[in-house]
């Protein structure tokens, strides 16, 4: 008797990518036939487009070796709730999250599902080198280490949303009644075993980053003031 295929799903969120699209369909066929053993299916996520992704996914869906779902959301949500959406459509044994612009490079899953088969439940990508602005790294660097340093729950460095959760994960972290999201910090906080992958972070293949400063700066405020009792603490002792 054989088993039935695990199936994974992969969840992208895109905001106006008509240009990088194409090259994610065709990076995405060339990865997938390189892993036997699986179906797949993938989550696209539109958080408010603009542009011509639609025509550009209708035009190379066919491409793509499993099941391809567009979730389409009624207006700009932001970065982390487009992700939320897209995991509560998962039908996966286990998900990928991972961004369309190429900076999370396919060709990382085959170690992240090496350490699914060992039974690791989260496997997160962890960012050696990045090729991007200077102040974007200086950023996103003093994010992760004060996030570290006041956070609750031990949340590894320089490890984004990229990376593999097991359905278990994933039916925990969409019943969290978080407002402000921070999938990497639910992540971390639901528990289960968890190992990071080494990766080097290319640059954007192509159009411009959706995440300004300020949206950076909402990321760390999401994460500083839901996952740290710090903020608490610090208006109690001033109420006082």
């Amino acid at each position: 008797m054989h088993s039935t295929p695990p199936i994974i799903s992969l969840v992208i969120p895109f905001l106006n990518e008509e240009a990088v699209l194409p090259k994610l369909f065709l990076r995405l066929s060339e990865e997938l036939a390189r892993i036997p053993g699986y179906h797949w299916e993938l989550i696209l996520v539109d958080d408010g487009s603009t542009d011509g992704s639609h025509q550009a996914i209708r035009r190379h869906r066919s491409s793509f070796p499993g099941t391809v779902r567009l979730v389409q959301l009624a207006r700009n949500f932001g970065h982390q709730p487009a992700v939320m959406a897209g995991l509560r459509a998962c039908r996966g044994d286990a998900s990928i999250i991972l961004d369309a612009d190429l900076q999370d490079p396919p060709s990382v899953f085959p170690a992240f599902l090496e350490k699914f088969r060992e039974g690791f439940e989260v496997v997160y990508a962890v960012r050696q080198n990045r090729k991007e602005s200077l102040w974007k790294r200086v950023a996103y660097g003093s994010f992760y280490r004060i996030f570290r340093r006041f956070a609750d729950v031990e949340v590894p460095l320089d490890a984004g949303d990229f990376g593999l959760i097991s359905r278990a994960v994933r039916d925990q972290i969409i019943t969290m009644p978080e407002r402000d999201v921070l999938v990497r910090g639910l992540r971390t906080w639901v528990g289960f075993r968890q190992t990071g992958v080494p990766y080097d972070r290319p640059e954007r293949d192509a159009g411009e980053t959706k995440y300004t400063l300020a949206k950076l700066i909402r990321l760390a405020a999401a994460g500083f003031f839901g996952y740290s009792t710090l903020p608490l603490r610090l208006a109690t002792w001033l109420g006082l």
